[in-house]
């Protein structure tokens, strides 16, 4: 394997569509390769293929951009080892560096500069069971978790998680998101206001705006 590198399967500038930096201006280092198969996933085409990149010609890429804010997105980033070299860089070059990670590996390496948006698989994910709950001990009050719903079950599964790990207390959010076409969205917005939860409903933003087209 080349040192210093990473299989990149897009670089792009686009607005932040999900987590509490929603609508933000953001460049995005999409990074090769995922062991997950969440039946929801819609970045499939990041599974495979990809260029592989040095972490200079990565940063010079985010760099032309002069963006304040960088997400490192996948897949899943931290399945390459260098994704931790590459978010201190990024920390280190000034910008404001967010990863989404599906909280199936460990981040206790990941930069504590670093926003970590970590998501915890529902039953309807199909994954559940690779969450690795002691990550959880993990995060900071800058972090955020993130629930993707596909039904009123998982809902119900979510709630209950929330509760027992008293992640609105852990985390500066808790993400509740509708599995795009499973759940209407006005639904599980009354769901949370029905039972008053101390969490943040969110909507994929890009979906909205760009129907999802890669690159956005």
């Amino acid at each position: 394997m080349t040192q210093n590198s990473l299989k990149i399967t897009e670089i792009f500038y686009s607005l932040q569509g999900e987590s509490n930096m929603v609508g933000l201006p953001t460049v995005f280092v999409r990074l090769t390769g995922c062991p997950l198969r969440c039946g929801y996933c819609d970045s499939e085409y990041a599974f495979y293929g990809g260029e592989r990149l040095l972490l200079t010609e990565i940063l010079n890429k985010v760099a032309s951009y002069k963006p304040r804010y960088v997400c490192v997105t996948g897949g899943e980033p931290l399945a390459q080892r260098e994704c931790l070299l590459l978010l201190t860089m990024l920390c280190d070059a000034g910008y404001t560096v967010s990863l989404e990670t599906s909280g199936a590996l460990p981040v206790d390496a990941v930069d504590a500069r670093v926003v970590k948006i970590m998501d915890l698989k529902t039953p309807g994910s199909g994954e559940v069971g690779r969450n690795r709950w002691e990550n959880i001990l993990l995060l900071t009050e800058q972090d955020q978790i993130k629930f993707v719903l596909c039904s009123r079950e998982d809902y119900e599964w979510a709630r209950f998680k929330v509760d027992e790990h008293q992640l609105n207390t852990k985390v500066a959010e808790v993400l509740f998101s509708p599995s795009f076409g499973q759940i209407e969205p006005l639904t599980l917005a009354e769901w949370i206001l029905a039972d008053n939860l101390p969490v943040r409903f969110q909507l994929q933003l890009h979906k909205l705006l760009w129907n999802d087209v890669a690159g956005h």
